[in-house]
């Protein structure tokens, strides 16, 4: 079981906004994980892996995939109080999710 974030590269964000967006979206997909399936990624380690992805296109590719393979996943979109307009999509978490599963919509991407 793992989870992915992948974030856009194309925004220039500064460590601590990247930070808190992985952040965002990790819980955010977790919330839509069902109990068991939670369960099983707590208890293993909660392993989560951060990648790139360039452009808002590419990432509602994959959040289109994650649905199409049955993962919860979230899409985040900044508040703009800080480095972005209001609105700027700016990652997407996959899973919690067996890994096979979960490597079939991001493990093409590089790690951030």
């Amino acid at each position: 079981m793992k989870q992915t974030i992948a974030v856009r590269a194309d925004l220039g964000m500064g460590t601590g906004k990247l930070a808190a967006q992985v952040a965002h979206a990790a819980l955010s997909a977790y919330e839509d994980t069902g109990k068991r399936a939670a369960n099983e990624w707590k208890g293993s380690g909660q392993q989560k892996v951060v990648l790139k992805v360039n452009g808002e296109s590419a990432l509602f590719e994959l959040a289109d995939t994650a649905d199409r393979e049955g993962l919860p996943h979230a899409v985040i979109r900044d508040a703009g109080r800080t480095q972005l307009d209001p609105g700027t999509v700016t990652a997407l978490a996959v899973g919690p999710g067996p890994d096979d599963t979960v490597d079939r919509v991001t493990g093409d991407l590089p790690l951030y």
